[in-house]
C-alpha cells in the first residue's frame, strides 16, 4: 500500500494488530489489509529467578505490554500523521505453558510459574503414565499437579488458570479463552472434537477428588476457540490497560489469544500437514504437522496442534542461544576495552560466519549451553559449559562452531525420533534470532535435521506478525476458509525467501560432535551437582 492507502486504513480501522510476549521482548506489531507491517513497537524484558522459580511480575506484564504500544502508536503518529485511534482487530500471543492461577476474586494465588521452570518432574511423570500421554513439565496441568502434589494451600481457593496470553486477553476482554494451539500447551486436546480430552479429564478429576478437592478441572480451565472465531471486544478497561492516554477506543474486535508455537507456524506458512517449522531463540522448537500419530508415546515429544486443531508433534529445548549471546556479548566488552566500535548486529554476523569456517565437527571442542534445566536430557539444572582436551583445535571458527552446534544439541535428541518413526517432511521453515545472520543459521539447521530448510523474507516479523495474521484472518476470512487456504492464497502468495540443502560434510561433522555431545553429558550433570 502507498502512503495515502496506509493513512486512510489507519484512520478508517482497517488495520490488525499483534502483540507477542517473548522470553526477552514483548513485539507488537500494525498491519495493514495487505498484511504487511505498518508500524512496530517493543519492549526488552527479562525473566527472574526468585524463590527457586523462573518468573515475570505483574507489573512487568503491563509495563511492558504499555511500553510496546506506546511505541507502536508513536510510530504510527510520526509516519502518517495520523493518531492511532482504533483497529479492524486484535491478537495476543506469549510463551506457551507455565502456571497462572487466580481466585474467585481474579487475584493471583502465587507468582507467575513460566515455562521454563523444571520443578514439575514428579507431577509430568505421573500424569504420563496416567494418560499415557506426554505431559511435559512445562505444561499448565503439570504445574498444577505438581501444586496438589506439594500441598500448597492456594490450590484450594484457585476458580482460574490460564497461560500469559490468556490472562492478557482476559484482562482486556473479561473472556476467560484460549486459542486451541494454546490450549493445547495446558491439558492434552482431542483433534476430534478440538476440545480438552474428556476421558483425561475425568482421570484427572478422579485425582481431585482423592485429594478431596472440591473444584473439577472443567471449571478452571478456559474455553478453546479455533481460529477464525469471535473471542470478545476490547473493553473500556481493557483499552485503558492498553493505551493510558485514552486515546484507542474501546469495542475492538480480538482474536482467540495462540502460543509461540502456534503464531510460529502461521508466520511461517506452517499449518498444513507435512510442513514443519523451528522457531530458534532464546529456546528452539521444531514443529511437524503430521498426516498421522506416531505410533507410540515418547516423553522427548509434545504433542499439541494447529490454531485449527490439527495434531502437531512438537520437540522443544529449553536452552538454545542465550549462552551463545553471552559468548558474544564478551567479544563486545573486548572491542570497547580496545577502544573499537563494533555495532551488535554486526558482531553478530561477525562471529556467526566464523562458525562456517571451521572443522566440520568444531575441532573437537565440546559446549553445553544449559543456563536453566534442560527436560530432553533429564537435567532439573544448569550450568554453560565449554570443554576442550589437549588435542582439540580451539580457534575463533572452532569455537563459534561448536557454540552453533550446541544451541541445537538438545533439539537434535528429540529430532532423532522424528527419522526413527519416518514421519514425512516436505519443507521446515526457520524463523527467530538463530536465523537472522544470512545462511549460518540455516546451514546449521539443515546439518542437524538433513533435510533443506527455508527461510522467508518475512521471518524476521516473528510470533507478533503471526498473531496479527490471525486477527487479519478472523477478520476477512471468506466463508468457510480453511487458515491454510487464507496463508497461501492470500498472506504468502509470491512470498520470496532462500532455501539451503544439508551440506553432507556438515551432516557428517554435526553428527561426530553429537557423539562427543552424548558422552560427555556426564561432565554437564557433575558440574551441576558441584557449582550450587
Amino acid at each position: 500500500m502507498n502512503r495515502n492507502d496506509t493513512q486512510k486504513a489507519i484512520e478508517s480501522g482497517k488495520t490488525a494488530l499483534g502483540v507477542e510476549f517473548g522470553s526477552t521482548r514483548i513485539k507488537a506489531v500494525l498491519i495493514g489489509e495487505d498484511h504487511t507491517p505498518i508500524a512496530s513497537g517493543s519492549h526488552e524484558w527479562e525473566n527472574r529467578h526468585e524463590n527457586g522459580v523462573w518468573t515475570y511480575s505483574l507489573d512487568d506484564i503491563w509495563t511492558g505490554l504499555q511500553e510496546s504500544y506506546r511505541h507502536l502508536s508513536k510510530e504510527v503518529l510520526e509516519n502518517y500523521n495520523t493518531p492511532l485511534q482504533t483497529i479492524g482487530a486484535i491478537g495476543f500471543s506469549a510463551m506457551m505453558h507455565g502456571y497462572m492461577a487466580f481466585d474467585k476474586n481474579g487475584n493471583l494465588l502465587v507468582p507467575f510459574r513460566t515455562w521454563r521452570n523444571t520443578i514439575t518432574g514428579q507431577a509430568a511423570e505421573k500424569l504420563t503414565d496416567l494418560f499415557q500421554f506426554n505431559i511435559p513439565q512445562r505444561w499448565s496441568i503439570a504445574h498444577l499437579y505438581q501444586a496438589i502434589l506439594n500441598k500448597e494451600p492456594h490450590v484450594k481457593d484457585i476458580s482460574h488458570q490460564t497461560t500469559l496470553a490468556g490472562y492478557v486477553h482476559w484482562k482486556l476482554t473479561g473472556q476467560k479463552v484460549l486459542g486451541v494451539g494454546e490450549a493445547s500447551g495446558m491439558f492434552p486436546i482431542d483433534s476430534r472434537t478440538n476440545d480438552y480430552d474428556k476421558g483425561m479429564m475425568e482421570q484427572f478429576n478422579g485425582l481431585l477428588k482423592a485429594e478431596k478437592i472440591a473444584w473439577k478441572l472443567q471449571d478452571i480451565l478456559p474455553k478453546g476457540l479455533l481460529a477464525g472465531e469471535a473471542a470478545g471486544v476490547l473493553t473500556e478497561e481493557g483499552a485503558k490497560l492498553l493505551d493510558p492516554t485514552g486515546g484507542l477506543q474501546a469495542g475492538i474486535p480480538l482474536c482467540p489469544p495462540e502460543g509461540d508455537a502456534g503464531t510460529g507456524m502461521v508466520a511461517t506458512n506452517s499449518v498444513a500437514e507435512r510442513t514443519g517449522n523451528v522457531s530458534a531463540g532464546t529456546s528452539v522448537f521444531a514443529m511437524i504437522v503430521l498426516e498421522k500419530p506416531l505410533s507410540k508415546l515418547y516423553p522427548e515429544i509434545d504433542m499439541v496442534t494447529t490454531p485449527t486443531g490439527k495434531p502437531v508433534a512438537m520437540v522443544h529445548s529449553n536452552n538454545c542461544t542465550s549462552d551463545l549471546n553471552a559468548w558474544v556479548d564478551l567479544f563486545q566488552e573486548f572491542t570497547r576495552a580496545l577502544g573499537v566500535e563494533v555495532s551488535e548486529s554486526k558482531l553478530f554476523e561477525l562471529l556467526y560466519q566464523q562458525g562456517l569456517t571451521g572443522d566440520a565437527d568444531a575441532g573437537g571442542l565440546l559446549a553445553y549451553n544449559y543456563v536453566s534445566g534442560e527436560h530432553l536430557t533429564h537435567l532439573e539444572e544448569g550450568r554453560p559449559l565449554f570443554v576442550r582436551t589437549p588435542e582439540s583445535r580451539l580457534t575463533l571458527s572452532n569455537f563459534m562452531r561448536v557454540h552453533l552446534f550446541s544451541a541445537l544439541g538438545a533439539l537434535k535428541i528429540g529430532l532423532d525420533i522424528f527419522e526413527k518413526e519416518q514421519v514425512k517432511i516436505d519443507q521446515i521453515l526457520g524463523h527467530g534470532g538463530f536465523f537472522k545472520t544470512k545462511e549460518v543459521g540455516q546451514r546449521i539447521m539443515a546439518a542437524a535435521m538433513n533435510v533443506p530448510v527455508s527461510v522467508m523474507e518475512t521471518a524476521g516479523e516473528g510470533g507478533a506478525w503471526g498473531i496479527a495474521l490471525l486477527a487479519s484472518y478472523m477478520l476477512h476470512k471468506a466463508k468457510d476458509e480453511p487458515l491454510e487456504a487464507y496463508l497461501s492464497d492470500k498472506v504468502f502468495a509470491g512470498e520470496k525467501g532462500t532455501t539451503i540443502a544439508p551440506d553432507p560434510r556438515d551432516v557428517a561433522g554435526f553428527a561426530a560432535f553429537m557423539e562427543r555431545y552424548k558422552k560427555g553429558l556426564v561432565i554437564e550433570r557433575a558440574a551441576v551437582e558441584a557449582l550450587r
